[in-house]
């Protein structure tokens, strides 16, 4: 089917169904089925984490198994993530700063295939900008002021403008605010009211949410409201901002979780082998076989099998000294 074309939402649009949004306390807790049946068609999904780190793997792995079309993928470092969706088909564009795996497997040959092929739009931003954009939408504001990216051409090849600062005569960078229909963050522990807390680095999480209409979160676990109360100050998702909550243990691998699974440099070096060899083709023989083909999430999980979960639980108590 075509595409629909969506009107752009204006920061006053955003304001208005963010303000709109159910503010009292409910268990939201429901089953990563449901949870990504959130997702639509054309939806604009911001993915919390970044590149390898606490990426929401189970639940974009379910939002690829329904079938999802045209969405657009947002991300402050995009890992392969962005791959998998363009090989399946489910999306046609990507708003990031970097896309692929990082060294030694440098660039994406997918992403460059789709968009040097006309099958794709990779819109590129700095890092310092894409996450400005996100900020201003968690401010319902529409746009923020920055000196990133002046004599860059990402100056052309984006929407941002320029203007004069009217208390210094200075040029400044003015990047439009980014208002996702849809966050999927994975978080380290949260209650069944959407609480959550992350250990170690948040990234751009809060400002994603603040952002997003509707956000979904996977959690490694879910703790009774007590628990998250002794602790409130580590608290990086108020409840009021959350739409979802899932229970998935593991939910970033094979991607880390800080301080407890490390990265699975071994499965990824081994997927990025295969790409680079078969390129398109590997990406979706990768998916028959990790996403489409396990039914469940843990199906998913024991293709890995318990040992070398064990194992990178380890390596990452090591790193922390837990």
């Amino acid at each position: 089917m075509p595409k629909t074309e969506r009107p752009p939402v204006t920061f006053v649009d955003a304001r208005r169904r963010l303000e709109a949004k159910a503010r009292a306390p409910r268990d939201k807790r429901m089953s990563i089925a449901d949870a990504a049946a959130l997702v639509h068609d054309g939806d604009h999904i911001a993915i919390g984490g970044c590149l390898y780190s606490r990426t929401p793997t189970l639940l974009l792995r379910e939002v690829l198994r329904q079938r999802r079309r045209d969405v657009v993928l947002s991300r402050s470092l995009m890992c392969y993530e962005g791959e998998l969706f363009l090989a399946a088909g489910a999306s046609r564009e990507i708003v990031t700063s970097w896309v692929g795996i990082g060294l030694p497997w440098g660039l994406s040959r997918i992403v460059r295939e789709f968009v040097e092929g006309g099958q794709a739009r990779f819109e590129e931003w700095s890092h310092l900008a894409i996450g400005l954009r996100y900020h201003a939408g968690a401010m319902g504001v529409p746009f923020l002021p920055t000196l990133s990216m002046l004599g860059s051409d990402l100056l052309r090849t984006t929407g941002a403008k320029t203007m004069t600062c009217p208390f210094t005569g200075e040029q400044l960078c003015l990047v439009p605010a980014l208002f996702p229909e849809v966050a999927l963050i994975h978080v380290h522990r949260a209650d069944r009211f959407g609480n959550a807390q992350i250990d170690g680095y948040p990234h751009m999480d809060a400002d994603i949410a603040a952002a997003a209409q509707t956000v979904v979160l996977s959690a490694e676990e879910i703790v009774e409201p007590d628990e998250i109360r002794r602790t409130a100050d580590r608290t990086v998702i108020p409840f009021f901002a959350v739409d979802a909550v899932v229970e998935a243990p593991y939910g970033a691998y094979p991607h880390e979780m800080y301080g407890l699974y490390d990265v699975d440099l071994e499965h990824i070096d081994g997927y990025a082998r295969r790409v680079g060899a078969d390129g398109v083709a590997a990406a979706r023989a990768y998916l028959d076989e990790y996403v489409y083909g396990p039914p469940t999430p843990q199906a998913y999980l024991d293709k890995f099998g318990a040992a070398r979960l064990a194992r990178q639980r380890r390596a990452a108590e090591e790193l922390t000294g837990r």
